[in-house]
């Protein structure tokens, strides 16, 4: 009977595993959006560059695709920029030259600028590292103290 459960469970876990739906990192235009959408609510990683065919910029969207999940349980968003003529608020106040990858807290804080592309397990271990970042994971698991 074992045996029998065992091949049942064998045969149909893949089918159950690709029904699911792969999770979407949310995407946001910068010329449509600012700050105040985001603030105390989702960490924003915004991605500038000069181009859309800039070959750092087409490297970093791949990283951010390759696992949506990791950032999506950080809360965060990601902001594109490939138009300096937009002008966008982003722009603005970030000022980037070229490729630009910055990743900010949920308190609007700038926290890291980096000029060439990062992989999700880089951009995970730094947000991990902010201090609201570290008050939420104390918060949702409690020490126990």
């Amino acid at each position: 009977m074992k045996r029998l459960q065992f091949l049942v469970l064998a045969v149909f876990l893949p089918f159950s595993a690709a029904a699911q739906e792969a999770p979407v990192l949310p995407l946001f235009d910068a010329p449509g959006v600012t700050m105040a959408e985001f603030l105390w609510l989702k960490r924003p990683i915004v991605v500038f560059a000069d181009s859309p065919n800039d070959p750092a910029f087409a490297k970093q969207m791949e990283y951010l695709a390759e696992q949506p999940q990791a950032l999506i349980d950080r809360d965060v968003v990601v902001i594109v920029d490939t138009s300096p003529a937009a002008d966008s608020f982003f722009r603005q106040k970030l000022r980037p030259r070229g490729f630009s990858l910055v990743l900010m807290d949920k308190d609007g804080g700038i926290e890291i600028r980096k000029p060439r592309p990062w992989d999700v397990r880089e951009i995970t271990r730094a947000i991990d590292k902010f201090p609201l970042a570290r008050q939420e994971m104390l918060e949702r698991f409690p020490s126990g103290r």
